[in-house]
């Protein structure tokens, strides 16, 4: 079957799943998956699972991602700020759905090879930053302060202050908390100023590392 074929089918999935956000179903439709596996895993790309990318890495499932997404509520007009750029296929979806997106990684190589990949699609409204994501978007252009929604694809230890400084009047971030093996998704919205959190499903991500524990 063909790649475009498996992904017509895999967003059919998403829907039976309970994902009917139309920008993020049409964002699923139009960003290819096998661009952003590694080579030899270019055939399970449209499985409902997560894969292995470069140093170590992986993947999201897709259902997980559309569920974040789709939690999000994204505006055309939001500017996004992505935790774990990765492969960079996350950054695409956000790319196709709201008008800026803001990427952070630790990792230099991977990110590197994100922006390649992503520049070759022809994404125009993605910008990088390789550090520590736990400080958010800082000594980075553009020079944004806060966003409108803030999405973290790494499990953290606790909720990182410094991002949820981050988090504009009216905005979301979601970022997985608890230990390395399971997390608890938490959607964190700031409310005429207050910090309001709740909680969603649990969930599996990589550990959001810090500069300190890296140095351990």
């Amino acid at each position: 079957m063909r790649y475009e074929d498996q992904r017509q089918v895999m967003v059919k999935e998403l829907k039976l799943a309970g994902i009917n956000d139309n920008a993020v179903l049409d964002a699923f439709l139009a960003v290819p998956r096998e661009d952003y596996v590694l080579p030899e895993y270019r055939d399970y790309a449209y499985r409902n699972q997560p894969l292995p990318i470069l140093h170590n890495q992986t993947i999201s499932q897709p259902l997980m991602i559309a569920i974040m997404l789709q939690l999000l509520e994204i505006k055309k007009t939001d500017i996004v700020l992505d935790i774990g750029t990765g492969s960079g296929y996350q950054c695409a979806l956000l790319a196709e759905i709201a008008g800026e997106v803001c990427s952070v990684e630790r990792i230099e190589g991977l990110s590197l090879s994100a922006q390649k990949v992503l520049r070759q699609a022809g994404y125009r409204n993605i910008y990088f930053r390789i550090g520590d994501g736990n400080t958010g978007w800082q000594k980075a252009y553009p020079a944004h302060k806060s966003f409108q929604k803030i999405i973290v694809s790494a499990g953290a230890e606790s909720i990182p202050e410094r991002l949820v400084d981050q988090i504009a009047e009216g905005g979301i971030m979601l970022i997985p908390v608890g230990a390395t093996s399971s997390q608890i998704l938490h959607i964190i919205r700031r409310i005429n100023s207050e910090i309001v959190i709740t909680k969603s499903g649990a969930c599996s991500f990589v550990p959001l590392v810090n500069e300190e524990s890296m140095s351990r």
